[in-house]
């Protein structure tokens, strides 16, 4: 009986010796067609090309380049960061007149004053860094809502654009003259951009490398679409003013629906405010009425811990009531 099992043990363990080598051919053969057969290349080749990485002249900019601090050892210090020339890159996209190390500076000082306050008024060390953090949090917000702001005007001002540039091209203009009108013509910011697009294209800028400038400088959806549009018909040929005058549309019809989605969304929107804000307010609300009712939440170890948890419960309310209001179109 027992070399029976042994015998069909021996032949289990075979068939998933078996099973495994079988399996692993397989998934190593998938892994082979989907990045190294030549429908993967192909594919590959072609996305490149749409995309404009394949572009290989050498890399020209007109724009002279921003230093990150004025001050050489600090800037030397951020040179060698890549999140530092990210950071940038947004301050360029928000169009603030910032740089990094002094938007560094001035969220630490910020923070440095609000603890330095909570500490003199006699708070605990938790709320002092929290107040500290609220202050030097500041900077960014604002960096935060000036690239929103920056961005959205720039997308609702596209379609102006794209419809100006159709425009140009059926009276017989070339594509570069209709994206000299479009920087002559249209308002700030997104002129402006339409204009270092023109620039580089007569200063030697190949046009790939220029739209792909472009699209680096102002990382919205609806341009790249534009950018490739005007990339395949490049390539392949076709009709540039109907799609531009399509991609108009539809980016037009776009803004509308989301127009429509945050009037629905402001119930919900509204809501969230509400429901994030008042238990601050009836905080203190009470502790305006009696003092001595509240003032052991942070004069007691419990209740400190109990504010501790309470902030950490608030911030992800928070977020969850933002993700379920935020609704993307």
């Amino acid at each position: 009986m027992p070399s029976f099992f042994s015998s069909h043990s021996v032949l289990i363990i075979i068939a998933l010796v078996f099973a495994a080598v079988l399996l692993l051919l397989q998934a190593a053969h998938t892994l082979w067609k989907q990045y190294k057969s030549p429908e993967a290349k192909r594919l590959e080749r072609r996305l490149r090309a749409l995309s404009a990485a394949d572009d290989r002249s050498a890399p020209t900019n007109l724009v002279k380049q921003r230093v990150l601090s004025n001050m050489p050892a600090l800037q030397r210090t951020l040179q060698r960061m890549p999140r530092a020339h990210r950071l940038d890159r947004i301050i360029v996209q928000s169009g603030l007149d910032w740089t990094v190390s002094g938007l560094l500076l001035s969220s630490a000082i910020l923070l440095a004053l609000g603890m330095l306050a909570a500490s003199m008024l006699r708070q605990p060390m938790v709320l002092a860094m929290l107040a500290g953090a609220a202050l030097g949090a500041l900077p960014w917000l604002y960096l935060q809502r000036k690239h929103h702001q920056r961005l959205a005007l720039m997308e609702r001002q596209l379609p102006d654009a794209l419809d100006l540039m159709t425009r140009a091209l059926r009276a017989g203009h070339a594509f570069s003259v209709g994206l000299q009108m479009a920087g002559d013509e249209l308002a700030e910011p997104l002129a402006g951009e339409f204009r270092l697009v023109h620039d580089e294209i007569n200063y030697g800028t190949s046009l790939q490398q220029a739209l792909s400038n472009l699209g680096e400088r102002v990382p919205i959806t609806d341009l790249r679409y534009f950018i490739v549009a005007v990339l395949i018909q490049r390539e392949s040929g076709g009709n540039l003013t109907e799609m531009l005058g399509n991609l108009s549309h539809l980016i037009r019809e776009r803004l509308k629906l989301h127009a429509k989605v945050r009037v629905l969304s402001a119930d919900g929107r509204m809501s969230a405010w509400i429901l994030g804000l008042m238990p601050f307010g009836l905080g203190a609300l009470l502790y305006l009425l009696n003092p001595e009712f509240m003032s052991p939440l942070w004069t007691d170890p419990i209740g400190i811990t109990i504010l501790q948890w309470l902030a950490v419960m608030m911030v992800i309310g928070m977020l969850l009531l933002r993700r379920i209001a935020r609704i993307r179109v």
